[in-house]
């Protein structure tokens, strides 16, 4: 069988997103752990199909091809296709997997050579290499580009649950323990979105939703996205990254496998090997491994790298809001429409990495509340547990400086959204004040001209009394006047379906017949306030308190 034969990533295609706008897909979050019972399963589709996959078992050199159906029954072809773990897309780039060993005594050694796995002599090689038994207390392997052949060859070497990479491909925040053997070991995983910060400059691929103040109109109407990478302050762009780390935890030698998305300005395997290979030399950490044989601590080190990143963000996005403040201070508001786009869009993605740093707390939760079972009978079991709830203490600290900080990022959105709203209104209210004092010295020019015109109106009437020879009176003028005045009230009323006159929801001829109504509701209420008046004056001790007055006032 050829390396390359149908069985490779695709260059953009480690993760299910939109390659024109770099957005995301929407987590599944049903199909994130082992738990769910039914893997990337659709009930009306694959329930009612009575059909199963032939599975053919493959030993030997290459007993890995069989992977994940030989190691988990129910991961057949269609679940996988399903969760787009192995696409059939041409791999462009070669696998590319860096190494970090940390010797028992807590000492890093020196970085491994990055080993590329192209062909089908460098598979065998790698695969050789990973059943080697290396006597050291963690072995990391970062992965860059990972093709479908080194993706079953460490899901067959180390048992790893499917769930890891069809999680990390669909970009879904998951943390799961399996494989828990008391004594001897298990298995932890955690998928973990954080948000970097890249230039533009850097990444010309990058795509991002319009947010700043020269986006077009056009750009304006489209839907938020807070799954795509957003502009920030200067030549930055913040986008979503992934860091999906898998550990197998065992008493002699622990691995730790990163899955890194072949998407511009993200966190590449080489990248985090650097930095880990510089956690090693730190001197605080180095003391932490010196101190502690539990290989957990390296792992809680690379959650680190997204609290750093996390932090970084932050800054830029600081500085953004600060940007918008000072344009909504200026009495210049000709972008208000761009304005208020970028304002809901940034409060938009704020509001979504909220949601992340949730995720984040819960990850680092996750290791502090999941020790390592291959230590329950190491001496310094006592030593180990402080470490780690001094440790994870001090990194939830920062995550909740965050949250904090995240949430004050919103109020200040929120603080400047009203701001620019309260602008325009004041702006629109010194227009109306405008328009209402051209409107008054419209009325008093009319006021002026009102008496002269009344007069002429009068003395061109054709009546008799002022025009002798007129066939009409004044009194036929008010009779016509009358009519028309009340035709038209009348009209304008009945036609009304709301209004004080008639009660509302009355029918047509109801409406029509509103006069008649009207005064006999007037007629009732008037001869209702008589009646109860009388029948106060007739009460026994209205009459008795007045009689005992008048015989008072007849005694003075």
């Amino acid at each position: 069988m050829s390396f390359n034969d149908g069985m490779s990533f695709g260059d953009a295609s480690s993760t299910v997103g939109d390659a024109k706008t770099s957005s995301l897909p929407a987590p599944i979050y049903r199909h994130a752990a082992p738990s769910g019972p039914w893997p990337w399963v659709d009930f009306d589709i694959d329930f009612p199909s009575s059909g199963s996959d032939i599975l053919s078992n493959h030993d030997g050199e290459n007993k890995w091809i069989g992977y994940p159906q030989a190691l988990f029954g129910n991961w057949t072809s269609t679940p996988v296709a399903r969760s787009n773990m192995m696409p059939r897309n041409a791999q462009k780039k070669p696998c590319i997997v860096y190494g970090i060993q940390v010797k028992d005594d807590g000492e890093f050694e020196q970085p491994l050579d990055p080993i590329n796995v192209a062909s089908d002599a460098t598979a065998q090689e790698f695969w050789s290499k990973l059943n080697q038994v290396e006597k050291v207390r963690v072995r990391a392997l970062f992965v860059d580009n990972l093709t479908v052949p080194v993706l079953k060859m460490l899901g067959t070497r180390y048992k790893i649950e499917p769930f890891f990479f069809s999680s990390s491909r669909n970009w879904i925040p998951s943390r799961y323990q399996e494989e828990v053997q008391h004594g001897q070991g298990d298995h932890i995983t955690v998928i973990l979105p954080f948000i970097q910060t890249t230039g533009k400059k850097n990444d010309t691929n990058i795509t991002s939703s319009p947010s700043s103040l020269d986006a077009k109109s056009i750009q304006r109407k489209k839907t938020i996205d807070v799954l795509a990478p957003l502009h920030v302050h200067g030549e930055h762009v913040l986008l979503i990254d992934l860091l999906a780390v898998h550990m197998i935890r065992e008493t002699a030698s622990s691995t730790i496998i990163t899955y890194h998305p072949s998407l511009p300005g993200r966190t590449t395997a080489e990248r985090l090997h650097q930095v880990m290979d510089r956690a090693g030399k730190s001197v605080y950490w180095n003391k932490i491994f010196k101190a502690s044989r539990d290989p957990t601590f390296f792992f809680l080190a690379i959650l680190w790298y997204a609290l750093y990143a996390w932090d970084e963000a932050f800054e830029k996005l600081y500085m953004r809001i600060k940007h918008l403040e000072g344009i909504l201070n200026d009495s210049d508001l000709t972008h208000t429409a761009d304005l208020n786009h970028g304002l809901h869009s940034l409060q938009a993605h704020l509001l979504h990495y909220e949601t992340l740093l949730h995720d984040f707390e819960k990850s680092v939760a996750f290791v502090r509340d999941t020790p390592n079972p291959a230590m329950e009978s190491s001496n310094d079991k006592t030593n180990t547990e402080d470490l780690m709830r001094r440790e994870c203490k001090n990194l939830l600290s920062e995550v909740d400086r965050l949250q904090k900080k995240c949430r004050m990022f919103i109020s200040r959105l929120k603080n400047a959204t009203e701001l620019a709203f309260a602008t325009v209104n004041i702006q629109d209210t010194q227009a109306t004040l405008r328009d209402s004092a051209a409107m008054k010295q419209i009325s008093y020019l009319t006021m002026v001209f009102l008496p002269a015109s009344f007069t002429a109106s009068v003395f061109g009437m054709n009546v008799a009394e002022i025009n002798p020879g007129s066939l009409e009176t004044i009194a036929r003028y008010v009779e016509v006047t009358f009519l028309l005045t009340f035709a038209t009230t009348w009209l304008v009323i009945a036609l009304q379906p709301y209004s004080s006159i008639h009660k509302s929801g009355g029918g047509v001829w109801r409406r029509a017949a509103w006069p008649a109504f009207y005064l006999y509701r007037k007629c009732m209420e008037y001869f209702g306030q008589n009646s109860s008046r009388e029948n106060n004056i007739s009460r026994p001790g209205w009459r008795g308190g007045r009689s005992s007055t008048m015989k008072s006032k007849n005694v003075v």
